[in-house]
């Protein structure tokens, strides 16, 4: 099944959930979104690439999207931030 991302129509408005977007499995067959399942507030599907499959872009992308930090291994023993 499709992953979709939405997000709040007005950023003033809404949780920090649809604030900041948020990730929800659907069928193809279901019908968008127009509320966000938490607060309420209005929110629209934001169009993105298919995943063709899952690379290092795609997989650093997430990871810094939900609040983690990469690291790049440097030595043995060192890492350096990634960003």
């Amino acid at each position: 099944m499709p992953i979709y991302v939405y997000e709040a129509k007005d950023a003033d408005q809404g949780c920090e959930k649809c604030k900041s977007g948020f990730e929800i499995t659907q069928s193809i067959k279901d019908d968008k979104l127009t509320r966000c399942p938490d607060c309420g507030a209005e929110i629209f599907r934001v169009i993105q690439a298919p995943g063709l499959g899952r690379s290092k872009t795609d997989l650093h992308y997430r990871a810094k999207r939900a609040g983690f930090n990469c690291l790049k291994k440097v030595e043995k023993g060192e890492y350096e931030k990634m960003y």
